[in-house]
């Protein structure tokens, strides 16, 4: 029996609110890579150069640009991949990194080379790369957005050295000879510990211009990024990286109970956490305002709690979330380490388990195809459900609009799953560029390859995020009719989901109500309710405001006659009384109807015909 049959509904409300804090002021996320979002280059040649398919710039989010962002409802600009990053570019003050340490010629964002330096790539004058990004995060101040960057905190590129802060480099005073030592910043490989010895020999050999080789690993070797242990990493490794080390040696369990508390003075803890705590004050201190922490699963919390507690000092309203998987065996807790990450100090973490059951509805990639139902589970996870940040695509995924996933149905697949997914609750919202006009990432790119996600790997641009560009008016003035309904339809959503509801409310959810009601969506024969239809409440205690969320999730079926019941401790829940109640829909035309609340409980809510892919968000007034 599964766990809501066996509380009360009383119960599993109250369990859900207990500890939450409103947030008004909650982020609205838009992710860009600025190779890509500026890029009006339409060669995308495979493997090509940044000569051949041209690179996006900083200059190019201009104030034309970050206008429209504002508009479309954006609070936050995070600027993915922006610190230096091992690159097959050279400049005159900067060589280009062996191919064998590459991943594609422009190279993995992840794969840092100076965490105090930008992407020459970006700016107008490499020279002045540091002066232009600081100009960008001004521009971004006066629109009243705050900028987000990537913090890379379990791994580097092999090629790291900082020529901005060369004093802070890591890796020149380690002890190689052993494995783990406390203040080593890397963990290496010692004979015996896997097969052969040095020199490193990486997978690339064969490949253009490589050798598999790394000239400075011919005496010793280094764990990658991925905790392999290994003196020939294979493809699937994060051979182009290179694990860092906080004082905890990884082979020996997730205990790091040892490690300094978050009290700890800056002498007392390993000296890679004071590195890092220099990296983040750095960029603290020329006006980044978030970072969005990659891997953060794989890093101890002890760390966490030391060091975004002295963030927080140098800037009380730091926001900070973490890209976090519970289910990854390398993750440094024996509990959930999404509550783990938030009690050390996170404002959110990635929503992935909500994510992956929303692709299941259509891709069987988790042994099964999902049902609707299947969220019911993920809304008994207490504090970190109203802070979990909640998206519907970003970098490491694949797009909705893609041809060769979620079931191929196009970029309309993304109203139901984003309404469903940011309307759920008080988290941040996340929209990836290019989502919001359809971009399909169809064809094979270069590293990336055809594999359904836009690649963060090579100088690309993107076709149908280029028609919003507009040959940089910003206008959409080359998007079709149904792009530009969708991204509209997106600037409402997210309108929607700013109101007290949303921002401030609590989370009623619908479907265990409805499973033996033969009106709530039923197809092809079902003998339960709730596979393809999802329903749930939102409403604020303080304003009185509700909404009800409805989607039909299903491919291809127009679904009518629904009527959606609302229970009576939903409406006790609601606090409207027994008095008549009118639902208006405020996401998608002027649609309303009133009933009785005393019919909702058996009779329900009479729906209009609920297109296939089609979410409602009505307000309850």
């Amino acid at each position: 029996m599964r766990r809501w049959q066996k509380l009360s509904v009383i119960a599993w409300m109250l369990a859900m609110s207990a500890g939450m804090q409103a947030q008004d002021d909650r982020p609205v996320i838009y992710q860009a890579l600025p190779r890509l979002f500026g890029n009006t280059d339409e060669t995308r040649k495979p493997h090509g150069t940044l000569e051949e398919n041209g690179c996006g710039k900083f200059a190019h989010f201009n104030d034309r640009a970050l206008e429209e962002l504002k508009n479309f409802g954006i609070t936050h600009l995070w600027l993915t991949g922006v610190l230096e990053q091992a690159s097959g570019t050279e400049y005159p003050d900067r060589k280009a990194d062996p191919a064998d340490i590459l991943k594609g010629i422009a190279g993995s964002p992840y794969a840092i080379r100076d965490y105090f330096d930008v992407s020459p790539d970006y700016a107008m004058d490499p020279a002045k790369r540091l002066d232009e990004f600081k100009e960008l995060i001004e521009r971004c101040r006066r629109h009243g957005i705050d900028v987000i960057i990537d913090f890379v905190p379990n791994h580097v590129a092999r090629s790291y050295a900082s020529d901005i802060r060369p004093g802070l480099s890591f890796g020149a005073k380690d002890d190689n000879s052993v494995f783990f030592a406390r203040d080593n910043h890397f963990f290496y490989v010692q004979p015996g510990m896997a097969e052969g010895g040095p020199p490193l020999r990486l997978p690339t050999a064969g490949r253009e211009g490589c050798t598999g080789l790394f000239a400075p690993e011919t005496d010793f070797v280094r764990v990658t990024g991925n905790n392999a242990i290994t003196f020939a990493p294979g493809e699937g490794d994060w051979y182009e990286t290179v694990k860092l080390n906080y004082g905890h040696d990884f082979t020996r369990g997730r205990d790091t109970s040892h490690l300094p508390g978050a009290d700890a003075d800056a002498s007392e803890v390993p000296d890679t956490w004071r590195k890092m705590d220099e990296i983040f004050a750095y960029w603290q201190e020329m006006g980044v305002r978030g970072f969005r922490v990659d891997m953060a699963h794989m890093v101890p919390m002890e760390f966490w709690s030391w060091m975004i507690q002295r963030a927080r000092a140098r800037d009380a309203k730091v926001y900070i979330f973490g890209e976090a998987y519970d289910n990854d065996p390398a993750k440094l807790t024996d509990g959930n380490v999404l509550d783990a990450l938030l009690k050390a100090g996170f404002d959110a973490v990635y929503d992935d388990p909500v994510y992956d059951i929303c692709m299941g509805f259509y891709d069987d990639f988790a042994g099964g195809l999902k049902w609707a139902n299947d969220l019911d589970a993920l809304t008994f996870t207490g504090e970190r459900f109203h802070r979990s940040l909640r998206y519907a695509e970003n970098h490491d995924e694949v797009r909705l609009a893609s041809p060769k996933e979620w079931g191929g149905l196009g970029m309309a697949v993304g109203r139901p799953v984003s309404a469903v997914l940011f309307g759920m609750g008080r988290g941040p919202l996340m929209v990836y560029h290019g989502q919001e006009v359809g971009e399909p990432a169809a064809g094979s790119e270069g590293f990336g390859g055809d594999d359904g996600r836009t690649s963060i790997f090579d100088y690309w641009s993107m076709p149908e995020f280029q028609k919003w560009i507009n040959g940089g008016k910003f206008d959409g003035g080359r998007l079709s009719s149904e792009q530009s309904d969708l991204r509209n339809w997106y600037r409402q959503l997210l309108a929607v989901t700013k109101e007290p509801a949303f921002t401030r409310g609590e989370f009623y959810g619908l479907n265990h109500f409805n499973k033996e009601n033969p009106a709530f969506g039923r197809v092809d024969g079902e003998m339960v309710s709730g596979h393809w239809f999802y329903a749930y409440l939102r409403r604020d205690a303080q304003s009185g405001q509700a909404f009800l969320v409805v989607a039909n999730f299903h491919p291809e079926r127009e679904i009518s006659g629904v009527k959606v019941r609302i229970s009576e401790d939903a409406l006790q829940w609601l606090g409207k009384g027994k008095k008549d109640l009118r639902f208006a829909e405020a996401l998608i035309d002027a649609w309303t109807a009133e009933i009785p609340a005393s019919a909702l409980p058996e009779r329900g809510l009479a729906l209009p015909p609920m297109r296939p892919l089609e979410a409602r968000m009505l307000r309850i007034e």
